[in-house]
């Protein structure tokens, strides 16, 4: 029987209506498309946060922690600028000349933009502020936030000390600059009042959106509000040294990690607490403490917001930091340097900086767990399930390609006219589901002279005051206690190798 193109068209389109259009390439239908918030922090230590092992009171990630999962192999780039460049493309971070976003690179908001997505970044940028490096101008419909790396809480146009270099920071809504604050401002408060607005307004549409939080906190100055750091006042007066068995203890009965790794040893530049002045340092992580605890009130007004909106069923939320805690000691430790009010800039140093990796060692700019191990909850409801531990390793380039696959749409091969760079993560769509994947070969980092390469259990890592290779078996001791470089030569020195190849892939230096 002759069937006419006219009337196999209209067959296709029937059978199309009826079961619907094949997905692989296209965008999938709105309804199974879901609205996707990125929360991440900024220089929060790995067991911060109440469902991370911490002190911090933290109910809503810990909700968030209790209604979702938490992955205990989750890793950043163990620095602000180079994490946040992949998160946004999907790559490992490039050095060298054309700066760490460059056309040759899709960011998250221009991908998503893409695939259907209304798209907006509350926060902090710190990636550039020119024609091809505004956050305006990549891909994010609405942007409000700091587009450098640090700024007072209270007031984001006040001058750093001259100790931090006496900078005026930017900070901008869409693609004006923003200068005068009113009083009672906060960043967090106002990043999340920013954030709840446009879930307000995206909501009304069809499109599904995407929304990327990026909050100052934790990172210094240590401003918070009073009634926030009175909760915290005198309950670090244990130190750090038994602030971190504490955390190890908690952390073995929460099933976070194995019971035979040891707590590593003494930080090379941590302070003796029985020398240190104890007022001024219960204060510094008091206000530390109390920021996060903000941050914290904030994600759970942003929560409230979703619920509102009838879209938090639809919508995956995640969380984490950008790197480990921080050890960086601008202006020193004197007691006249007050943490807390918006006159002073302090921050907690290097003794709390590394305490807030426990168990792990080192900490921000080092490629030691310390500093590139991440806490991180993803929550959905019916789709991750609930209270789930993983362990699958995962790192920050696999959030563009796991969003492209739920938003039913491919990575971009070219934009702009310009050839885009092949990504370089993985989906992470079957562990958010509760399964398991086939995951990376090998990973690899680099910043400031520090430098590390995993391949399955196995991670070298170079450390530029040791000035070494070391091995380490993760499975066996993920707190990185055992060097095994001497008894595995042989293997230290293949990745050593393949970290090297790595490094000339991605423009990163190879000589120690």
């Amino acid at each position: 029987m002759h069937i006419s193109n006219f009337t196999l068209s209209a067959v296709c389109l029937l059978l199309a209506l009826v079961f619907g259009a094949p997905q692989s390439g296209a965008l999938a239908k709105a309804a199974e498309r879901p609205n996707i918030v990125l929360i991440m922090c900024d220089d929060m230590g790995w067991s911060d946060i109440g469902c991370y092992g911490g002190e911090v009171s933290t109910p809503s990630l810990d909700r968030l922690a209790a209604e979702g999962m938490r992955f205990t192999q989750f890793y950043n780039n163990a620095k602000c600028t180079t994490t946040r460049a992949s998160i946004l493309t999907g790559l490992y971070p490039r050095r060298g000349k054309g700066g760490l976003l460059r056309q040759n690179m899709v960011t998250l908001g221009e991908a998503m933009k893409l695939a259907g997505y209304q798209t907006a970044l509350s926060g902090k940028w710190h990636l550039g502020s020119g024609e091809t490096t505004h956050p305006y101008r990549r891909g994010f419909d609405e942007y409000y936030g700091l587009l450098d790396g640090c700024c007072n809480f209270f007031d984001p146009k006040q001058r750093d000390p001259k100790y931090k270099g006496g900078r005026i920071r930017q900070f901008g809504h869409n693609d004006r600059d923003v200068s005068e604050f009113p009083e009672g401002y906060y960043t967090t408060d106002a990043f999340t009042n920013h954030a709840i607005e446009c879930v307000e307004k995206f909501s009304k549409k069809e499109k599904p959106f995407f929304l990327h939080v990026c909050y100052t906190a934790p990172h210094y100055p240590l401003h918070a509000k009073p009634e926030d750091i009175k909760k915290y006042t005198g309950k670090f007066r244990m130190g750090w040294d038994k602030m971190r068995e504490q955390r190890h203890e908690r952390l073995v009965k929460m099933g976070l990690i194995d019971s035979k790794w040891k707590l590593s040893g003494r930080d090379s530049r941590a302070y003796d607490w029985e020398l240190a002045n104890h007022d001024h340092e219960d204060l510094r992580m008091a206000v530390y403490a109390a920021m996060i605890d903000s941050m914290d009130q904030n994600i759970g007004r942003l929560m409230v917001a979703l619920r509102k909106s009838g879209e938090a069923d639809n919508t995956l939320v995640l969380f984490l930091s950008d790197n480990g805690g921080c050890a960086e000691e601008p202006g020193g430790r004197s007691p006249k340097i007050v943490p807390g009010p918006k006159e002073f800039y302090s921050a907690v140093g290097p003794s709390w900086g590394w305490a807030q990796n426990a168990p792990f060692r080192r900490y921000k700019s080092w490629a030691h767990e310390g500093g590139i191990a991440t806490p991180c909850i993803a929550w959905w409801p019916g789709h991750v399930p609930k209270g789930a531990i993983t362990k699958e390793v995962g790192h920050i380039i696999d959030f563009l390609p796991t969003f492209l696959e739920l938003a039913g749409a491919d990575y971009p091969e070219k934009h702009n006219g310009h050839d885009i760079l092949p990504v370089e993560g993985k989906s992470l769509t079957k562990v958010l589901r509760g399964g398991t994947r086939k995951g990376h070969d090998q990973i690899a980092w680099e910043w400031s002279g520090n430098r590390a390469l995993r391949e399955g259990k196995w991670k070298v890592v170079w450390d530029k005051l040791d000035k070494k290779w070391s091995l380490f078996d993760l499975d066996a001791d993920r707190t990185e206690t055992n060097d095994l470089a001497s008894t595995h030569a042989g293997l230290a020195k293949r990745l050593d190798g393949d970290w090297s190849d790595w490094a000339k892939r991605t423009g990163h230096r190879v000589k120690p």
